[in-house]
C-alpha cells in the first residue's frame, strides 16, 4: 500500500467543509519551547480558517485500512492528520497541536516512558524540529475504529541540530533518518484524550551516528 506524503495530502485536505468541522488557525506567535531548542513562529491571521474537509476522494487517497468510515470517524481522522500537519517541519504549529488536546490530554512518549500534558505538551514538536529542521511523518497505513486512530509511520529528517546526551552534545552531521513508529490516537468529542507514540530510537540513534556510545560520538565532534 503507497504511503502519502503531507506535500500532496495537505494541499487538497483543507478546501471544503467536513459536518460543521473548521479548524480556526491560530495568529501568528513565538512559542515558548524548552532550552536549546529554537523558536517556533505560527504563520495563520485571526481571520483565517482552515476546513478540514476529507472528501471521498481525498480520503481515497489515503493508506487506510477500511474505506467505510462513518462522519464522526472522518472528523477524528481529520483532526489526527491536521495535527501531523503541524508537526512538519515546514509548517511547525506548536499552538494548533496543543489545543488538540482535551484539558487533561496527555502526549505519551512510550519508548523513553515520558508523558506531557498542558503546557509541556508544547515540547514537543519544537524539541523534533530542533534536532531535525525538516521533518516530516510518511503515513504507511492508518487504522480508524470510532475515537481511535493507529497509525504506521515513519519519522524522517536530516540530523541537523545538536542532540544533548549523558556524555555531552553530539554535533549534528547532516544524516538522513527514516525512524519506524507507531501511533495510537484516542479522541473523545473531537479532542485528543491520549496519544501514545512508540518510535525506534534505537535505529533513529544509530542512523545519526550514536549507536549508544555517547562518548565516541561526542569524541568524534
Amino acid at each position: 500500500m503507497k504511503s502519502l506524503g503531507w506535500k500532496t495530502l495537505v494541499t487538497t485536505a483543507a478546501v471544503a467543509s467536513l459536518s460543521g468541522l473548521a479548524l480556526t488557525a491560530v495568529p501568528s506567535q513565538a512559542a515558548s519551547p524548552g532550552a536549546g531548542a529554537r523558536q517556533v513562529h505560527t504563520t495563520a491571521s485571526n481571520s483565517q480558517q482552515a476546513h478540514a474537509a476529507l472528501s471521498p476522494r481525498q480520503l481515497a487517497a489515503l493508506p487506510l485500512t477500511n474505506r467505510h468510515l462513518t462522519a464522526h470517524e472522518t472528523a477524528n481522522l481529520a483532526v489526527v492528520l491536521r495535527d501531523y500537519h503541524v508537526a512538519e517541519g515546514k509548517s511547525l504549529d506548536v499552538n494548533t497541536f496543543v489545543n488538540s488536546f482535551a484539558k487533561d490530554g496527555v502526549f505519551n512518549d512510550m519508548v523513553p516512558g515520558q508523558a506531557y500534558r498542558g503546557k509541556a505538551l508544547g515540547d514537543v514538536l519544537p524539541y523534533m524540529a530542533n534536532l531535525f529542521p525538516d521533518v516530516h511523518r510518511e503515513l504507511k497505513r492508518i487504522t480508524v475504529s470510532g475515537d481511535v486512530i493507529s497509525i504506521e509511520l515513519s519519522i524522517q529528517g536530516t540530523f541537523e541540530g545538536p542532540l544533548q546526551s549523558p556524555a555531552g552534545t553530539v554535533k549534528p552531521n547532516g544524516a538522513r533518518i527514516d525512524v519506524p513508529t507507531a501511533d495510537f490516537w484516542y479522541l473523545h468529542n473531537g479532542k485528543v484524550e491520549q496519544f501514545n507514540c512508540y518510535v525506534g530510537y534505537s535505529t533513529m540513534y544509530a542512523q545519526m551516528g550514536v549507536n549508544f556510545d555517547w562518548a565516541s560520538a561526542v569524541a568524534k565532534g
